[in-house]
């Protein structure tokens, strides 16, 4: 017969001798007690697993950019710029503007589509350890902890990401293709998924602290809103997963469909989203301390 209990204790952090600026750190303890007993002798097994909780500080490296970040994003931009000049410079050749603007307000469209996607599987699915997204869906899972953090990332550390991959993918696009329309649609969508963490961040900004322009650009829907974002941060934290424009949120949520798609993954799979899970401190949104002792 075996028992296993499992329960956690989050102890009172120790703070003597600990500078005031670390002091908002608190160490959660988690214990594991299971118990195996035999015709022998019972044993007995204790694992304390510790972590540290806390949002990072204003000045903690992992919000600042570095160059090989810088890097990235330049190669990624530099990859970019390849193509929409190709689309220019195709369709001034061929006289052919319509096809390559329609291919381009595609790709701004399905960019928005496919943020959203990305963003309910990498919020609901995974943890740290997954292989290859594994830090996204962990920053991901844990900025509805701290989201305000992301208004914290310098450009570059909140863009590397996602420009290291649009190199990879749009470089061979750019030595295989020369056609303005496949680039009208190629440099659109590209921008917009390279940028979209940078659209997430505006939209959780201060509307005082946004450029004019950025605000009458979410305003117009052109960008995902801070009104209509900050719906996903509220319970039952399983809407509003687009970040680029926004503009298929309401669609997607209306037919739920991405409350379908969970079923067929549980159904299939016997795997949960996160969404189903009762909101717990995991999701429960912290308040900024530091500007309260600003």
């Amino acid at each position: 017969m075996a028992v296993s209990l499992q329960t956690k204790y989050p102890l009172r952090p120790i703070t003597n001798n600990i500078p005031s600026t670390h002091r908002s750190s608190l160490l959660h303890v988690r214990v594991t007690c299971s118990a195996t007993t035999t015709t022998n002798k019972p044993q007995a097994k204790l694992l304390v697993e510790n972590r540290f909780m806390s949002p990072p500080l204003s000045n903690d490296p992992s919000l600042q950019s570095t160059w090989t970040h810088r890097l990235w994003v330049a190669a990624g931009c530099t990859t970019l710029f390849a193509s929409l000049s190709k689309s220019i410079i195709g369709a001034v050749g061929s006289h052919i503007w319509l096809e390559p603007a329609l291919a381009g307000y595609a790709g701004y469209i399905l960019a928005d589509l496919g943020s959203g996607v990305y963003h309910w599987a990498i919020d609901n699915y995974g943890d740290e350890s997954t292989p290859i997204v594994g830090t996204q869906i962990g920053a991901f899972q844990g900025h509805h902890k701290w989201p305000w953090t992301i208004t914290r990332r310098q450009f570059a550390n909140n863009l590397h990401a996602l420009a290291r991959v649009i190199t990879f993918t749009v470089l061979p696009l750019d030595l295989a293709f020369n056609d303005p329309v496949v680039h009208g649609f190629v440099s659109t969508f590209a921008f917009c998924i390279m940028f979209s963490q940078q659209f997430h961040a505006w939209a959780h900004g201060t509307k005082s602290k946004l450029p004019r322009v950025v605000v009458a650009l979410q305003d117009m829907g052109v960008l995902v809103s801070r009104r209509e974002h900050a719906e996903h941060h509220r319970a039952p934290y399983n809407n509003n997963y687009c970040i680029v424009s926004g503009a298929w949120n309401k669609v997607l949520d209306e037919s739920k469909v991405f409350e379908a798609l969970e079923m067929v993954l549980y159904f299939k799979l016997g795997v949960r989203p996160r969404s189903w899970s009762e909101p717990n401190s995991e999701w429960t949104e912290e308040t900024d301390s530091s500007n309260n002792q600003a």
